[in-house]
């Protein structure tokens, strides 16, 4: 390929993505090194591990706000909150069975990601951030556990 061919590649990355991305799908399966777009791929890649990442804490701190305000507002409970707690544990397994490395990432960012639910649920639920206590009275292994509901405050 010529230069002008691999310029054309690169600006395909900001004219048609899907059409740069299958041309440089195609260019490693011909081992074509020379001509794919070897920065932009790079960028790509390293976003993708930011989107995990990022979806990962999404999902965690939505799953810690709704075990909170089921166990500190039991008056209130819905079948929603349960389907959320349900939801998101799903999307919890499926980022640990597809990308096992993140669960390291998920015991880091825990109690970050408490405390964030715990603002969270203060501003959903009315009650006082005090109402929740500093430190999350849910172990990893409970946000995890597929059959686990917390019981009322007390």
């Amino acid at each position: 390929m010529t230069t002008i061919q691999s310029m054309a590649i690169k600006s395909l990355y900001e004219q048609d993505f899907y059409e740069w991305l299958q041309t440089n799908i195609n260019l490693l399966r011909e081992r074509n090194f020379a001509d794919i777009d070897l920065e932009n791929i790079l960028e790509e890649l390293e976003s993708m591990g930011r989107s995990e990442k990022n979806a990962l804490k999404s999902n965690l701190r939505i799953l810690l706000m709704h075990l909170l305000k089921y166990k500190y507002q039991p008056e209130k409970r819905t079948n929603s909150w349960v389907y959320t707690i349900i939801e998101h544990r799903i999307r919890l397994g499926d980022t640990f069975t597809t990308s096992p490395s993140l669960y390291r990432f998920f015991e880091e960012i825990f109690n970050e990601s408490y405390q964030n639910a715990r603002k969270l649920a203060a501003g959903e639920t009315g009650l006082s951030i005090n109402e929740f206590p500093p430190e999350s009275p849910f172990t990893v292994e409970e946000v995890l556990n597929t059959d686990f509901l917390p019981s009322d405050k007390n």
